[in-house]
Parts: C-alpha cells; structure tokens; sequence
C-alpha cells in the first residue's frame, strides 16, 4: 500500500504551525537585537559628545528637560499601549476573540497618543529655544526621539493590518501576529525607558559613563 502523506494528519499540520510560529519569533528577535544595537551605538556617541565644550545640557534649570512632566506623560501612555497588546495576546490564546479586539485597539491609539505627544515634546523644544540645530544636545533629542517613534509607526502600520484582517484570520495566524505586535510593543517601552533615563541624566552621570568607557 502506498503511504498517505504525513501533511494529510492533523498532527503534521499542528507540527508545522508550531515551526512557522518558531520562526517567526526568532526572525522577530534578531530584528530587535539589531535595533538595539543601533541605538546602543547612538547611545555611546551621545554619552561620547557630551563630553565637547559646546553641549547645552538638556537638564539645566532653563532647558526643556529640567521639568520633564510631559515626557513622563508619554512614557505612562506608552506602557499602557504595551499592557494593552499584552491583555489581547493573552485573551486571543483564550479564544476571548472580543476581549482581543478591544486590548488592540486601546494599545494602538495609547501607541498613537504617545506619538502625538513626543510631537508636543518637540513643540516644547522649539519655544525654548532648542531647535534640531540649536546645539548639539538637543539634535541628539531630536534624532533618538525620532527613530524611536518612526519605530513605533511601523508598528502601527503592523497594527492596522491586524485590525483590517482581524475577522478573516485562522485563529493561530491571528495568534501569531497578535504576539509578534506585543513583543514589539514590550520592546519599543523597555527601548524609551532607556532613552527617558539617558536623556534626562545629568551632565555628572554623562562624565562618569564616558569615564567608565574610555570616552572622555
């Protein structure tokens, strides 16, 4: 008798699945490990070039950072954009289809209002007098600040096309895309926690840091 193809089992079908959901997950992982290691680099050239003479600290008593509320505003809007994606991805492996629904959209417009008011950060910037090129401080801002939400755009993009095939999706594809967003979402907050702290440190933390890593 001629053998039926193993892909004819249910078993095959859930095997492969559980692969292609592997190696989704790790192609996501390397991805994030490469980002991170571009801000990281961005990061040392920060801490490196605040050691010129020319660096207007953000910090100072008269500089945007000094009272930073709306970026801490922004920070607790993008950690509930972050819990929200966590609430749809444990609801859409519990079959809660409504549940998901509703944490995808509140993680995605909290995502979105985090947007809007990095955008009035940068507003904020400009009435004090801390334009892109007023020194080099503040271009820093601009351009980690920048890339950190044009990261989170493309996560959005992502979303939208979730919530456009939310309905015609097989449950462990859904699943899948679902998980994949929260772990960006999870990764984009633990990225601006790190940008929020190195922005708003003090110049003494700048010279320590560059001390510590041979770059004063």
């Amino acid at each position: 008798m001629n053998e039926l193809p193993l892909d004819g089992f249910p078993g095959s079908a859930r095997a492969h699945e559980g692969n292609r959901r592997r190696t989704t997950i790790a192609g996501m992982r390397i991805f994030l490990t490469v980002v991170t290691m571009l801000f990281l680099l961005l990061l040392i050239a920060f801490i490196a070039r605040s050691q010129g003479g020319d660096w207007r600290p953000l910090t100072d008593p008269a500089a945007p950072l000094s009272r930073p509320w709306l970026l801490w505003i922004n920070t607790l809007v993008l950690g509930l954009a972050s819990l929200s994606l966590q609430w749809a991805r444990v609801a859409i492996r519990h079959g809660r289809r409504r549940e998901c629904l509703a944490g995808l959209w509140l993680g995605g417009l909290s995502a979105l209002a985090f947007l809007a008011g990095q955008l009035g950060a940068w507003w904020q910037f400009e009435l004090w007098g801390y334009g892109v090129s007023s020194n080099p401080a503040s271009s820093f801002f601009y351009l980690l600040t920048g890339l950190h939400g044009l990261h989170l755009f493309g996560g959005l993009v992502v979303w939208g096309v979730i919530l456009v095939g939310f309905r015609g999706l097989r449950p462990a594809r859904l699943s899948l895309r679902i998980e994949l967003c929260a772990i960006y979402w999870h990764f984009l907050l633990g990225l601006w926690l790190l940008l929020f702290l190195v922005l708003t440190s003090t110049p003494d933390t700048y010279r320590t840091i560059a001390a510590l890593c041979g770059l004063g």
